[in-house]
C-alpha cells in the first residue's frame, strides 16, 4: 500500500489528461447503466481496500463541514456548535467550514476516526465513486484519484469497462 500511495500523485498526474478526456466524453453521453457499473466497481474495490491501512484522505485533505455536521459533531463532543467551530474549524475561500489544519484532528495513531459515528457527510461519502450521476462530479474525481488509491483503481477499471463512442 505504501508504494502505491507514494506513487499515487505521480500516477494520477500521468493519467490526468487521459482521465479528463474520458470524463468529458462521459459527461456528453453517459451510458444508461453507469450508476450500476459504478456501484459494482465501488463495492468490488472496497472489498479489497482497507481504508485503515491508508487514511490518506484524512492525512492530506479536510472535509467540508455542513451546518448539520457541525451540530451533530458538537453535540457528540458535548460542545456548543460555536465552540466547536472556534476550536476546530475555519472558513475557506469558498466560505465553507473546513478543518483548521490537516491531518484531521480526529484521526488517531492507528488511522481510526475518533468521531466515526458522527463524522461529516463528506467523509461518509468519500471518495464519492458510488454516487448516482457519477459523471457530474468529474472535477472532484480528478482530485480524488491523486489522494485515494481506491478511487484511482476504480477510475482505471471504469475506463476499461465503460466503452464510450
Amino acid at each position: 500500500m505504501d508504494d502505491v500511495l507514494g506513487n499515487l500523485p505521480k500516477l494520477a498526474k500521468e493519467k490526468h489528461n487521459e482521465n479528463k478526456k474520458f470524463f468529458a466524453k462521459l459527461k456528453q453521453k453517459p451510458p444508461k447503466d453507469l450508476d450500476y457499473v459504478m456501484q459494482e466497481l465501488h463495492e468490488k474495490e472496497f472489498q479489497r481496500t482497507d481504508c485503515l491501512t491508508c487514511a490518506n484522505c484524512c492525512k492530506t485533505t479536510g472535509p467540508l463541514f455542513t451546518t448539520p455536521d457541525v451540530e451533530r459533531i458538537a453535540k457528540h463532543l458535548r460542545l456548543k456548535p460555536q465552540k466547536f467551530i472556534e476550536t476546530y474549524l475555519r472558513i475557506d475561500e469558498d466560505k465553507d467550514y473546513v478543518l483548521q489544519s490537516v491531518p484531521c484532528t480526529f484521526l488517531d495513531a492507528e488511522n481510526y476516526c475518533m468521531i466515526y459515528d458522527v463524522r461529516p457527510k463528506a467523509c461518509r461519502e468519500f471518495p464519492h465513486t458510488d454516487r448516482k450521476k457519477f459523471q457530474q462530479i468529474s472535477n472532484l474525481t480528478l482530485k480524488n484519484v491523486a489522494i485515494c488509491p481506491a478511487a484511482f483503481n476504480i477510475v482505471e477499471e471504469m475506463k476499461r469497462r465503460v466503452k464510450l463512442k
